[in-house]
C-alpha cells in the first residue's frame, strides 16, 4: 500500500492580509478543514482518488467563501457561469464543463461527462441538456447570491474591467477551488472548479476546465490543480508543463512545480499557484501571490492548513 494523501486549494485569490480578520480566517480554515477531512476519509476507507477529489471539491463548491458553486462571482449579465474539470491519472479519462448555470456542483457534472458520455468537454447549452438527462436540478439564482460577490460586481459593472476574485482595482486576485489525491493503490486524480471572473463577458472561459492548462492527472507523473490568471495559465499550459518537466527532465514533483510557478509563469507575467501530488503521495503547493487558501493531509502524518506564506 502506498502513502495516500490529498491536497486542496480555495484559490490563490486570498484577501490581502490587511482585510483579513481573525473571524474570517477561522471561517476559511474551517471550510478548508471540512473539505480536506471529507476527501481524506474516502482515501482512508479505501476509496479512489477520483471519489476523494470530487467530494473535497463539492464541499468547497458548497461554501459561499470560495469562487465556485455557491460562491461563484457575477458575470456582466448579473448571472453565474461556472466551469469545472476532473481527470483520472490511472486511465487518463477526463471530463469538463464550462459556461453552465444553476448547477449546484459543477464538479459532479464534469465527472458524469467523464463516466457517462463519450466526450471530454461539454459547454453551455449542450452541457445543460446533458445535465438534464442526468437528472440534475437547476437551482434558483438566489442559491448563488452572495452580498460580497454582488457588491464586487456593482463596483465595476459599468466599466470595461473584470476581476478574478477578491479584487481591488490595484490588486487582481484569483478564485478557484481544486483538489488532488493519491489513493491506497497509488492512483492519482485532479479536480478543479470555478465561477470565473467578476463581470466576465463574451462567454469567457479560463484555465480551470481545460485539461492540461488548469487541471491534469497522469499516473506516470503527477496530478495538478491550478489557480491563477487563467489566460496566462492557458498560454503556459501550466498543469501539463509540470508533468512534462517530471517526465522528460526527471525533475521531482517539488522541483517541477516550483519551476513552473516561480519561474516560467512569471516570465509571461502570470500570477497564481497550484497543488500537485505524485504516485508516492508527495505533495507540492507553490504559489507566487501573497497567499493561497490551501490544505493537505497524508497517511504519513503530515497535515497543513494555511492561507499566507
Amino acid at each position: 500500500m502506498s502513502t495516500f494523501s490529498i491536497a486542496i486549494h480555495g484559490g490563490a485569490g486570498t484577501l490581502v492580509k490587511g482585510m483579513m480578520t481573525p473571524e474570517l480566517e477561522a471561517q476559511y480554515k474551517d471550510a478548508l478543514k471540512n473539505a480536506l477531512n471529507s476527501g481524506y476519509a474516502i482515501l482512508t476507507n479505501g476509496g479512489t482518488s477520483v471519489e476523494a477529489v470530487e467530494e473535497a471539491v463539492r464541499l468547497l463548491e458548497d461554501s459561499h467563501l470560495f469562487n465556485a458553486g455557491k460562491g461563484s462571482v457575477f458575470t456582466a449579465d448579473e448571472t453565474h457561469e461556472m466551469d469545472a474539470s476532473i481527470m483520472d491519472g490511472n486511465t487518463l479519462n477526463a471530463g469538463a464543463v464550462s459556461l453552465i448555470t444553476g448547477i449546484k456542483n459543477p464538479i459532479s457534472l464534469a465527472r458524469d461527462v467523464m463516466e457517462k458520455s463519450e466526450h471530454v468537454f461539454l459547454a453551455g447549452k449542450g452541457a445543460m441538456q446533458f445535465a438534464k438527462l442526468q437528472n440534475y436540478e437547476v437551482e434558483n439564482p438566489a442559491y448563488f447570491y452572495d452580498e460580497f460577490r454582488h457588491n464586487q460586481w456593482l463596483e465595476i459593472k459599468d466599466t470595461d474591467s473584470f476581476q478574478l476574485d477578491h479584487a481591488t482595482k490595484k490588486d487582481s486576485k484569483f478564485g478557484t477551488v481544486g483538489a488532488v489525491a493519491c489513493d491506497q493503490n497509488g492512483n492519482i486524480a485532479a479536480a478543479t472548479s470555478t465561477g470565473g471572473m467578476t463581470n466576465k463577458r463574451f462567454g469567457r472561459v479560463g484555465d480551470s476546465p481545460m485539461i492540461g492548462a488548469g487541471n491534469y492527472a497522469n499516473n506516470k507523473t503527477c496530478a495538478i490543480s491550478c489557480t491563477g490568471s487563467g489566460e496566462f495559465f492557458i498560454r503556459g499550459v501550466v498543469a501539463y508543463d509540470v508533468a512534462c518537466l517530471m517526465e522528460h527532465k526527471g525533475l521531482s514533483l517539488e522541483e517541477a512545480s516550483n519551476e513552473v510557478i516561480n519561474k516560467r509563469i512569471l516570465e509571461i507575467k502570470g500570477d497564481g499557484g497550484l497543488i500537485a501530488v505524485d504516485t508516492k503521495g508527495n505533495i507540492a503547493m507553490p504559489f507566487n501571490t501573497e497567499g493561497m487558501y490551501r490544505a493537505s493531509k497524508s497517511s504519513n502524518g503530515n497535515e497543513e492548513i494555511s492561507i499566507y506564506k
